[in-house]
């Protein structure tokens, strides 16, 4: 059976604002679409971002009022595509906010939603120190969902750094492991390939990662570089340090002979950790009278 599919990632830049971010995005879309896309996958924060110091502040809504959800659900049925809307802030509870991925269908349906797990707080440097957990309320749940081009598992960016979330993931079907993120340059300059390319090859899945680029409003710098990669770890498709659209087929079908061919998935064993501590000995010598 034919599993082949064109994905775009859709690799937009930061705005304050959420519809400068959605008339960004559906232009993208429109780009992608005429291309001949059928999945089309945004990064993390396509709603909006600036950031104030060490904290995110992207615009924050309720679900039914978000205008970057309502926008492209109506452009997803006016077009007939999916789009995973890689994240953006939905008001949580108390004076937190949710980063959350939406997966629509070709009618404009939600099929699932995925709140950040792992949330970015860090130290870079004395300038660049990030703390995502002071306005951000986590996820607690990993999500699958079933789609026509196969199971997709759903992360956002510094999930990238848990293997064991992709693991699970990939145990419970999932087939297109996504990545939405807005990695910024430093660290994605030293990681962004190589740990997408791990969880591609420790899974047998593909990846498909876009990740915006350039400066964002108030300070800071995302990475770009979207990419798609096969269950092998070959890069298919990257993005490169611009605004556009990283169009890619894949054969999902691929998933499954990788997986034949290396069934780690099938291998894993219990075992229990041991650490043994060197003690430190005081020897005294006796004395002689």
């Amino acid at each position: 059976m034919d599993r082949k599919v064109s994905i775009a990632c859709l690799q937009t830049c930061a705005f304050s604002e959420a519809l400068d971010a959605l008339d960004h995005a559906i232009e993208l879309a429109s780009d992608a679409v005429s291309k001949g896309a059928q999945l089309l996958v945004l990064p993390e924060y396509a709603g909006g971002l600036r950031t104030e110091g060490k904290l995110f502040s992207p615009p924050v809504y309720t679900e039914d009022a978000h205008p970057v959800l309502v926008g492209l659900r109506s452009f997803a049925k006016e077009n007939k595509v999916w789009i995973v809307l890689g994240s953006i802030a939905i008001k949580g509870a108390g004076t937190k906010f949710l980063n959350r991925t939406f997966v629509i269908d070709a009618l404009g349906e939600i099929q699932a939603r995925y709140t950040k797990v792992h949330l970015f707080d860090i130290e870079l440097s004395a300038s660049q120190c990030y703390k995502e957990s002071e306005k951000v309320q986590p996820g607690d749940q990993a999500v699958v969902v079933d789609t026509p081009f196969g199971k997709l598992g759903l992360s956002i960016c510094y999930d990238l750094r848990f293997p064991h979330l992709y693991r699970d993931l990939a145990q419970a079907g999932a087939e297109i492991l996504l990545v939405p993120a807005a990695f910024t340059k430093k660290t994605g300059e030293a990681h962004w390939h190589i740990l997408n390319q791990a969880r591609a090859i420790e899974n047998g899945a593909f990846i498909v990662a876009p990740c915006a680029v350039g400066g964002v409003p108030g300070g800071g710098n995302s990475f770009g570089h979207s990419l798609v990669i096969d269950p092998w770890g070959t890069i298919l498709a990257d993005g490169g340090e611009r605004t556009g659209v990283v169009l890619c087929e894949i054969d999902v079908n691929q998933v499954a002979v990788t997986r034949n061919r290396i069934p780690s998935l099938s291998h894993d064993r219990d075992y229990q950790m041991q650490h043994k501590r060197k003690e430190k000995f005081e020897t005294k010598n006796e004395q002689i009278a």
